[in-house]
């Protein structure tokens, strides 16, 4: 006998997206098209998780039946034929806290090669729920007509759900897909499972694929690892798993001393930069761009590497510096990174000096401009910015403390032979 899951639907999900999924629901019920809600929303409503976006199954034509919702509701749509899916804009009563609504007709994949992406057919549910990556994951619940709230468990999810297991569906599941490993370990971290043994023991078959992951697909498992509250304890899994080493050798010497912050309030390390930050600011230069090579950083990020790798080899000479001397030091550096090395930081007189940098010296410039200097008859050079930085460097070492004292120094300055 099918378990009824609608009260579950009823009591997980709140208003709107309830008619959202009602608009649907009749739309595929007129039609005659069997819809499904699957994957990670199931499995967060069976562990009673909020549900924050969910994607819908159609047995038939999702990209006709979200053209119709377009038409009858408003919003646009976004249809991509070669792989049977489209994404609904939602009208602006319909919008949740996301933008779209994702409708894919079931479909099967095949591999042609370890690590490759997947050839994509229309299919039916099954083979939909076959094509995912873990049992949790493989889970369904119908939403049309008579059928509402029925749960499709082919692959028994909700057992592994309950027993806290993290199992994938097939033998060559992680050769077809080494993402899946990366996966693995996100899911049990995040819920506190375990990976099955049978799971376990297929990963060291696949590490060897891990190299012909595009640098696109590896990056962001590990973007999405780094999202997570639990990143350092899932980093420190993926290296227990020898799964850092084969993305690239530099991985190998993990560095977990710099994850003791990342459960810090401080908000300059609550974000994905920040961590990887933490992450890799032991590597050297040259290490970033040999992992560069292999991630293919976004710019931003592979600056602030960069920066923050030079910085580390250079942060024991701020000591005994005057402030005007440490910000000539640290002005060539980004900010971000030294945000976040501060935060991280644990010698507290470097940390000291870091802060100060960044609450006080960085903002410290000299009442006069360079449209002062021209007024005096000096012209445009390299003495504008002799002149302004020797001023700044006396507000930052307490040689001066008013813009009279200043127009003073200045004066003295100027008097000076060229």
């Amino acid at each position: 006998m099918e378990q009824d899951y609608s009260g579950l639907l009823q009591k997980s999900l709140n208003s709107a997206q309830l008619n959202l999924l009602n608009l649907v629901r009749e739309e595929a019920t007129q039609r005659d098209l069997p819809l499904y809600i699957v994957g990670g929303a199931v499995r967060d409503l069976m562990l009673g998780r909020p549900v924050k976006d969910f994607d819908l199954i159609v047995e038939g034509d999702a990209i006709a039946l979200t053209r119709a919702l377009s038409a009858q509701h408003g919003g646009g749509v976004t249809a991509h034929t070669k792989f049977h899916t489209a994404k609904w804009f939602l009208p602006k009563e319909l919008k949740l806290n996301h933008q779209t609504l994702d409708l894919i007709s079931a479909r099967s994949e095949t591999y042609k090669h370890p690590a490759a992406l997947p050839t994509v057919k229309l299919g039916v549910l099954a083979d939909d729920l076959r094509r995912r990556d873990f049992t949790v994951n493989a889970m369904a619940i119908r939403l049309d007509s008579s059928h509402y709230g029925q749960l499709r468990d082919d692959f028994h999810g909700l057992e592994d759900l309950q027993n806290q297991v993290i199992r994938i569906l097939h033998p060559r599941s992680f050769i077809e897909d080494p993402t899946r490993m990366y996966r693995a370990v996100r899911y049990e971290g995040r819920y506190g499972f375990r990976l099955a043994e049978d799971t376990l023991a297929l990963i060291p078959e696949a590490r060897t694929f891990i190299e012909k992951l595009s640098p696109q697909r590896i990056r962001r498992e590990l973007d999405l690892i780094l999202d997570e509250p639990n990143a350092a304890s899932m980093l420190a899994r993926l290296d227990e798993l020898d799964l850092l080493t084969p993305i690239h050798p530099v991985l190998a010497n993990f560095n977990r001393s710099g994850f003791a912050t990342l459960n810090s309030d401080d908000p300059a390390l609550q974000n994905r930069n920040s961590r990887w930050l933490l992450w890799l600011m032991h590597l050297t230069d040259q290490e970033i761009e040999f992992l560069n090579e292999r991630l293919h950083f976004t710019a931003e990020l592979f600056k602030i590497l960069r920066s923050a790798a030079v910085l580390e080899t250079n942060l024991a000479a701020l000591i005994g510096l005057k402030p005007s001397e440490a910000v000539e030091l640290l002005e060539g550096y980004s900010i971000k990174a030294l945000e976040v090395i501060s935060a991280a930081i644990p010698d507290q007189e470097i940390k000291d000096i870091l802060t100060r940098y960044l609450t006080e010296w960085w903002h410290v410039k000299p009442k006069t401009t360079g449209h002062d200097l021209k007024k005096r008859g000096i012209p445009p050079g390299p003495k504008y910015n002799e002149v302004l930085r020797r001023l700044r460097a006396a507000w930052l070492d307490g040689e001066v403390y008013s813009e009279e004292e200043e127009k003073q120094m200045l004066e003295e300055m100027l008097k000076e032979p060229s």
